[in-house]
């Protein structure tokens, strides 16, 4: 019986489009020792997938034409040729989109189905999780009643840094882009101060909410959002840069100057990857599970249905659609 993958069928110009996705029909191919076959369960789309559509240098390489596009994938072994996994475990790992995959049992990780939904290894308890612990707390470093500013603030990883922040006792303000994601911020999350960007004047908006100006700011956006944020840094303030994806589909790179900021606040600014911390990702992943069992982070889910809807929940990470993390629920 064929299988379904999804290819990258042309680079996008811009904003990426259903032209830009191929669904193909393939065989699975027969299982080697140390191999295991895979049933796809959940796929995660995630806006930094957008930078490898292009052929151009970054920090991974670029998918290639008529490839299929990767991801992290919760998937349940199907069968297998490994000692460490048995036909019923559910894993984790980098895939391929597509319903069904063979790979190296060593390039998956089985899930301890006990703990938490396995949609969380996605998640919470997975790479977004733990991109927000790293950034905010290495790179951060919020200390008690300083103020911590959040972009993107009920998305995957800016919800998560707003509620780790808050844990940490600082005050924390959530940037957003609707009275329903407003309130979700408030009222479940615990933010103390929240922003929408559609409807406010966002400097406006800051100098409300921030009358003691900006200690931390953790940016998923940048664009206006961030211009603003950074006329308004308290001295020595701490910005990890975990995303900007108001620019991923920009043609042409325009922005301030930054440098100047930085000097009048003595600020540091910094890019990181949560890749970069792969040696502490026991420490964090049971630091964010203890918290979750404690009641002290919550998490929200966006999940599309069906394994044709992939294409259209990456495209709706560029509208701000979702709540959380968005996922694509296959099986």
């Amino acid at each position: 019986m064929s299988e379904q993958r999804i290819v990258l069928a042309a680079r996008p110009n811009g904003k990426p489009t259903g032209e830009t996705f191929r669904y193909e029909s393939f065989e699975l191919t027969e299982l080697k020792e140390g191999q295991v076959a895979l049933e796809s369960l959940y796929i995660s789309v995630d806006p930094y997938m957008r930078g490898r559509m292009n052929d151009a240098r970054s920090y991974s390489q670029p998918f290639e034409i008529d490839e299929p596009i990767h991801g992290g994938v919760v998937a349940r072994v199907i069968e297998s040729k490994s000692e460490g996994l048995k036909s019923g475990d559910v894993v984790v790992g980098m895939l391929d989109w597509a319903t069904k995959v063979v790979v190296d049992a060593k390039t998956v990780r089985k899930i301890d189905e006990q703990i938490a939904p396995i949609s969380t290894a996605l998640g919470v308890l997975g790479m977004t999780g733990m991109t927000a612990y790293f950034g905010l707390l290495d790179i951060g470093n919020p200390q008690p009643g300083e103020t911590v500013v959040v972009s993107a603030a009920a998305g995957a990883v800016g919800s998560i840094v707003g509620q780790i922040a808050k844990i940490k006792g600082a005050r924390v303000v959530g940037i957003a882009g609707s009275d329903e994601k407003l309130q979700h911020l408030k009222a479940d999350l615990g933010f103390d101060e929240v922003i929408n960007y559609k409807t406010e004047d966002i400097r406006e908006a800051l100098d409300r909410t921030c009358p003691d100006g900006i200690d931390v700011y953790f940016e998923n956006v940048g664009g206006e959002i961030g211009d603003a944020v950074l006329d308004r840094l308290n001295p020595f303030a701490r910005v990890p840069v975990c995303g900007a994806i108001s620019g991923y589909n920009a043609q042409q790179d325009i922005g301030p100057r930054v440098q100047s900021k930085l000097i009048i606040a003595r600020a540091r600014m910094q890019g990181f990857l949560v890749g970069d911390y792969g040696k502490r990702f026991k420490e964090a992943a049971e630091q964010l599970g203890q918290w979750v069992s404690e009641g002290k982070l919550q998490y929200e889910e966006t999940i599309f249905e069906g394994f044709d809807r992939v294409p259209d929940a990456f495209l709706g990470l560029f509208d701000g659609s979702n709540t959380g993390k968005l996922l694509v629920k296959v099986k």
